[in-house]
């Protein structure tokens, strides 16, 4: 390895790591506003037709699948998965190489995402989702930043593996 790749690896995770928490918060902060500004079920057009901001709470996965699942998946299985996730992506992150930018960042979208609604299933019981996106009376589930995170990140993530499997393999040099 070259002198300085250790601490330049070490500066490129960091700074992946703040992104992550800088997501987190942006997801925290806009939970907030939103549960605090507006009535639960409450609905404020945005885009007449398209979009309006919601406030509504997900007990389930994402976009409320296993909503209607009883106590132990919702209170146990649901957050200990979710939890796992974290940890999984954590070790991926760290173990990536830097020339997987593509994936680090996919990565960290992931973690921001999983991390934003893990801690609001800890701390509350269920997800606040707030943006809604329809066309006439076909609505997409109502969902928030880190649900945005982690489908954006996963994108990232597939489309960094369609990608790599294109790549030449690199080759040795022959020795004489």
């Amino acid at each position: 390895m070259p002198p300085g790749n250790n601490s330049a690896n070490f500066r490129l995770r960091a700074g992946l790591f703040a992104l992550a928490a800088t997501l987190v918060a942006l997801d925290r902060i806009t939970k907030i506003v939103v549960a605090s500004a507006m009535p639960l079920y409450d609905s404020k057009p945005i885009i007449a037709g398209f979009f309006d901001l919601v406030h509504t709470r997900n007990t389930g996965i994402a976009f409320s699948m296993l909503d209607d699942a009883g106590p132990l998946v919702k209170n146990i299985l649901i957050p200990l998965f979710s939890l796992a996730a974290v940890g999984l992506v954590v070790y991926l992150l760290w173990k990536s190489g830097p020339a997987t930018r593509r994936m680090q960042f996919g990565l960290t979208l992931v973690l921001a995402g999983a991390a934003g609604n893990l801690y609001d299933r800890f701390a509350y019981g269920y997800v606040v989702d707030f943006l809604d996106f329809y066309v006439g009376r076909y609505h997409w589930p109502a969902f928030n930043v880190a649900d945005s995170c982690i489908t954006v990140g996963a994108g990232l993530l597939l489309l960094d593996s369609m990608l790599s499997g294109t790549r030449e393999p690199r080759r040795e040099p022959e020795s004489a």
